[in-house]
């Protein structure tokens, strides 16, 4: 038997035995949402850990994966109970005010008051044997108070973990020891004491004065206040809070109650379940540890991205143009097509310093503001200075480099010889013909000047069509040269940069998401 007192009959309920879930399995996950959040959270800063590898300083991954471990190990036991324990002298009733809390006769489902250090344990709902387990809770002092013919009426209780612990002044030494392991761990202490023991020096220099500052997670039941007259209730309880005040625990709410008569129980159940309604211990402990391993997280990525602009590819692809002599070349193409040179161009060597600058030039503009660890792993990522000369080389061996006019320019200047030649030929005759010879036919005037008319304006529509070809030729150099040109830089430089950056992003999130707040964009 749990106690002298069975319990109230008309709050008598069949409980479910320990472990048989399947006949009144209720709510399989009570309150789960803290579990849930947290566990997300963690998820996302194992994740941040996992995609900064080596970016991340190793004493900050060290810190923060211990943190995760703890948390984790946490969670697997979930952090949505509220644990409550009931913590006694001799005499003073606890086990009476567990069964009346309770509403349960224990004796009904076998489980008696424990005579060594056992704790025994009422939990509302269900999923709490893991919580059970981690607080050393054996399977046989373990009863689930919620069952289908309670309706709704113990809802508001739902989630809680009862714990009656052992005699905190028993002469057994372990019975202190569990009482001291566990009372760290709960998140209301109901110290139940009554009117022959309640300033009891064992309770109050042992326990009280020791946890000053817990006010608000702390409640002193003084039980069998039936057994006071009550004209004296009031003073007793005056002296408790005396006595509390005195132990640095002036907050701390007293509730009179009698397990026997039922007087002061449901004022105490509104307690509890005030304290139910509110966050457990274990999950604001396990929340703040993830924030703090968050902010150490978020030290090792930067506020933001930098942004790769299409201006700042240009300027490297300008740079790389620049270093393969694609400009000098153009304009030779252009000269050629001209006819001022005969020899036909082509694309030299790249000059390595060239190139180092537009790559240098690039790691500047998309560094800026990545820490440090960030910024050498972009800087390895990129291409090196040799292979970005090599591959600008090889990709500059596919441009078609054509130095010849164009079929018009080249039609129109032969014309333009033609009939040049044809109007010397007829003003030769003119001449001679003027001079005496007798060259036979002699083209009239008007001929000879037409055509000479008509070779000059070809010339010139030749010139032109020739200035045109070689703008065209060099324009087409130039446009296929950078085109290779940034078709390497896209490769070589931006999409690797794109990659770093995007894992930075991805982890600068996560971080955020684990700290409970929103990255900024």
């Amino acid at each position: 038997m749990v106690g002298d007192d069975p319990g109230p009959d008309a709050a008598e309920v069949t409980a479910a035995a320990p472990g048989a879930r399947g006949r009144h399995h209720l709510d399989a996950a009570v309150r789960g949402a803290d579990t849930a959040a947290l566990t997300a959270r963690v998820d996302a800063l194992e994740g941040a850990l996992t995609i900064s590898g080596e970016r991340a300083d190793p004493d900050v991954v060290a810190s923060v994966g211990a943190a995760v471990d703890r948390v984790r190990d946490r969670l697997v036991i979930g952090v949505d109970h509220t644990v409550v324990a009931l913590v006694g002298g001799t005499g003073s009733g606890k086990s009476s005010l567990f069964n009346a809390v309770s509403g349960l006769r224990f004796a009904d489902v076998g489980v008696r008051r424990p005579t060594t250090s056992r704790v025994t344990a009422c939990v509302w709902g269900a999923d709490g044997d893991a919580l059970l387990d981690w607080l050393g809770v054996d399977v046989e002092n373990r009863i689930e108070r919620e069952s289908v013919l309670d309706a709704d009426h113990e809802a508001a209780l739902r989630g809680l973990v009862l714990l009656d612990l052992p005699d905190h002044d028993s002469i057994a030494p372990e019975h202190r020891e569990v009482v001291d392991r566990v009372l760290p761990q709960v998140d209301l202490l109901v110290w139940v004491v009554d009117p022959q023991k309640y300033a009891d020096d064992a309770l109050h220099s042992g326990y009280l004065r020791h946890l000053a500052g817990r006010d608000a997670s702390m409640l002193l039941v003084m039980n069998q206040v039936d057994t006071v007259a009550p004209e004296v209730r009031g003073e007793l309880l005056a002296d408790v809070h005396r006595l509390l005040a005195e132990d640095g625990l002036p907050d701390v709410r007293v509730h009179g109650v009698s397990a026997t008569t039922g007087d002061g129980v449901a004022d105490l159940r509104d307690a509890l379940a005030d304290a139910v309604a509110r966050r457990s211990v274990a999950a604001a402990h396990a929340d703040a540890e993830v924030a703090q391993a968050a902010r150490l997280a978020a030290t090792q990525v930067g506020t933001r991205e930098p942004a790769p602009s299409q201006l700042a590819l240009g300027t490297v692809v300008d740079k790389l143009a620049s270093a393969a002599g694609l400009p000098a070349v153009a304009a030779a193409v252009a000269a050629v097509v001209r006819g001022g040179s005969s020899r036909p161009p082509r694309l030299g060597d790249v000059h390595g310093d060239g190139v180092g600058l537009a790559r240098s030039a690039w790691l500047t503009s998309v560094t800026q503001g990545l820490p440090s660890r960030w910024a050498d792993d972009l800087r390895h990522r990129v291409a090196t200075t040799p292979e970005l000369r090599l591959a600008v080389t090889d990709a500059l061996t596919h441009v078609t480099v054509t130095a010849r006019a164009s079929p018009v320019a080249r039609v129109l200047s032969v014309l333009a010889v033609v009939l040049g030649v044809l109007g010397l030929v007829g003003a030769g005759l003119v001449v001679a013909d003027a001079l005496g010879a007798d060259p036979g036919w002699v083209p009239p005037g008007v001929v000879v000047a037409a055509l000479l008319g008509a070779a000059l304006v070809v010339g010139l529509l030749a010139s032109a069509a020739r200035r045109r070809s070689a703008a065209q030729r060099a324009e087409r150099v130039l446009a296929e040269g950078r085109s290779a040109i940034e078709s390497v830089a896209r490769a070589r430089l931006l999409a690797p940069t794109q990659d770093v950056l995007a894992e930075h992003r991805r982890v600068r999130e996560l971080v955020a998401q684990a700290a409970g707040a929103p990255a900024t964009r």
